[in-house]
This record gives C-alpha cells, structure tokens and sequence, in this order.
C-alpha cells in the first residue's frame, strides 16, 4: 500500500491535473474519485475523458463533476468524445485540457482501479524534490508489485514487454510500459503532444520515449499494481500490434531526426 506523505506547504497547493481516459468504467469511476479528491492536495483537479461508453460512464462522469464544484471551482471536468478512438489520443485530448486550464503538473492514470490513488503525494513529492521532468509508478523496480490475481501467463507477457522495449529503444527505465505517471508541465509542452502517433497503449512508450530523447530526467517510485476487480480489459489484437510495431517506428523516426 502506498506510504501516507506530507508535502509542504508550497508544495501541497500545487495544481495538480488527473487525466483519466474511460471506456465503460460506470462502476469504478465514482470510488476513483472521491479517492483523488480525498488526497491532501486541495488543488488537484480531475479530468475524465469518456469515449461514449454504453453502460453510462459519461453520465456518471457528469453526475460527478456536479457534485465537485466547491469554492475553489470545478474539481471535476469531462469530455466527451463521439467515438473509441484510443488510450493515446484521449490522453491527448485530456493532458491539452489540462495544460490549457493551467495545470503544474499532469497525472496519467487508469480508471480500472489498478493505480492506487494513494500515490499521487508521493509522486509529486520525488518529482519535486529530484528536479525530475517525470516520475513513473513502476510495478519492476526494487519494492513495486503486482497483484496476486495476476496469473504467470500474464505476468510473463508483461515482463516480456518491459523487456522487449528497453533493448529496442534502449531506455534505462525498468517499467517503460507504465500507464502510472506524473509529469511536469514543461516536459508535456516539450513533447508536443498533438504530434504523437500512437493510438493505444504504445503512447505510454511513445511519450516517455520523446521525454527521454529530449534529455528530462526520469524517476522511478516502487507501486503496488492491482488487478481489476471490475469491467474486462480493453487490450485487443489492434492494440497489441501496435504496441509490437511502435519501438521500431519510434527508433526509425528518432534515425532520421538525428
């Protein structure tokens, strides 16, 4: 479990933006967030972006951000798209919302419950205090962990990923498939996120591949991954080709460049 942090006084009045991309997540997205808002950062502020789930999460998601609006304005914001159109690009969509409305720092996490909350203090703080341009929630260095209702297929599958990635792209991270991130503001308008090309979860590679091509210093922090306990996986066979495909593109890409 996450270790409780107190942060500074400066430090805990960041601005601090949560972007959470949903595809029929009805169930878990209001446990979410009333989990973030219950952080000791009374700045932080969520952003849900909603590929117009059939079981009503944008519905959900509106009834929430109804409810969180308090004397420091609107906690809780979404957007709505017509169609699933992808992990990567809501994650665009989201982190430009967050950046235009003024955010320090920009959260990326899952709605599936698999990103205990809880950690958001302590990323901001070793972000801070390490001068990082992004800090990662990593399940592979020493102390992080992964669910116990994970099976070894899955678990092999996921180390075979890290793997595979770092010996393409030769990235020193060890978990450089994390979907658990907290950026500094600069480092989101370095990689100039509108020129991003990956639609799925390769933009997780992609985008820490860009931060690391442009020299920003990446940390990583020990998490504990849980499994979800509600809803199915959106990792189908498209997904997964891309994910395959993207390290070569991204090394081809960053050839040419140099």
């Amino acid at each position: 479990m996450p270790t409780p942090v107190t942060l500074p006084e400066p430090w805990s009045h960041s601005r601090v933006t949560v972007v959470v991309p949903t595809y029929n997540e009805a169930e878990n997205l209001p446990g979410l967030v009333g989990e973030l808002l219950a952080l000791p950062l009374p700045c932080l502020r969520v952003v849900i972006v909603d590929d117009n789930s059939p079981d009503g999460t944008g519905e959900v998601a509106d009834k929430l951000a109804a409810d969180h609006t308090g004397p420091t304005g609107e906690r809780v914001s979404v957007l709505h798209r017509e169609a699933k159109d992808g992990l990567g690009r809501a994650y665009v969509a989201g982190m430009t919302r967050a950046l235009e409305e003024g955010a320090e720092f920009v959260v990326q996490m899952d709605a599936d419950r698999s990103h205990p909350p809880g950690y958001v203090p302590q990323l901001l703080g070793t972000l801070l205090s390490t001068g990082a341009g992004v800090v990662v929630g990593s399940r592979y260095v020493p102390g992080g962990s992964l669910s116990g209702a994970w099976g070894a297929h899955r678990r092999l599958l996921s180390g075979w990923a890290n793997t595979y990635v770092r010996a393409v792209l030769a990235m020193p991270v060890r978990d450089v498939t994390a979907g658990f991130k907290l950026w500094r503001r600069e480092t989101l308008e370095a990689l100039d996120l509108a020129t991003t090309h990956s639609n799925g979860y390769s933009f997780q590679v992609e985008a820490l591949f860009r931060a690391y091509r442009r020299g920003q210093k990446i940390v990583e922090i020990p998490i504990h991954f849980e499994d979800r306990t509600e809803g199915q996986s959106k990792m189908d066979l498209a997904v997964q080709v891309e994910s395959a495909l993207r390290p070569f593109r991204l090394r081809r890409d960053e050839r040419h460049r140099g």
